[in-house]
């Protein structure tokens, strides 16, 4: 599985994402080493890449949580236990990694 965090510049959840993000990867089995982060820095690479916000998590290519928003260079926010929160939460996160390894 290629793990892949996208964010935008100065995005204020950026390094707590990939620290989740880690987290999720390791408990499911996967070397949290692996995972690449980019950075999104133009509306056309935004839209060649399917971004719908920062921070935008990826495997295989495919977004965890899709989104029917345009592409855009914007924060991303998901839907939580507790509300609209900036970051999902490591069980959300955990079970869109097990939906893309199921056959």
């Amino acid at each position: 599985m290629d793990f892949e965090l996208l964010t935008i510049q100065d995005c204020p959840h950026s390094s707590a994402a990939r620290e989740l993000f880690s987290r999720a990867a390791e408990l499911e089995g996967n070397d949290p080493a692996l995972i690449e982060v980019r950075q999104i820095l133009t509306d056309e690479e935004a839209e060649a890449s399917g971004f719908h916000g920062s921070p935008t998590f990826m495997v295989d290519g495919i977004d965890l949580f899709p989104s029917m928003a345009e592409p855009a260079m914007t924060c991303r926010v998901y839907r939580t236990a507790g509300g609209l929160s900036g970051l999902p939460s490591l069980e959300s996160l955990r079970q869109a990694i097990q939906a893309r390894r199921a056959p």
